[in-house]
């Protein structure tokens, strides 16, 4: 039997201020690498978490980005 394991890490919200914010998300380890991109459109809004495999998250562009710890922007 396959022992799922729970996924508890942080999540934020992403909330794009202009179109074409890029999200990147990086790796865990040794090796920082980028793993996963998503582009957002003005108003779109992404919940991204941090994983076992997601260590940091790379936002290009005006987003605001929310967290337990507060609110602030990118890109001003």
């Amino acid at each position: 039997m396959i022992e799922k394991q729970q996924i508890s890490g942080e999540y934020i919200v992403i909330k794009a201020l202009e179109n074409g914010v890029t999200i990147i998300g990086l790796t865990r380890g040794k090796d920082t690498k980028f793993h996963h991109t998503e582009k957002l459109d003005k108003g779109e809004v992404m919940v991204a978490q941090f994983t076992e495999h997601t260590s940091a998250m790379k936002i290009r562009g005006r987003a605001q980005i929310s967290t337990k710890h507060g609110t602030t922007e990118s890109g001003i």
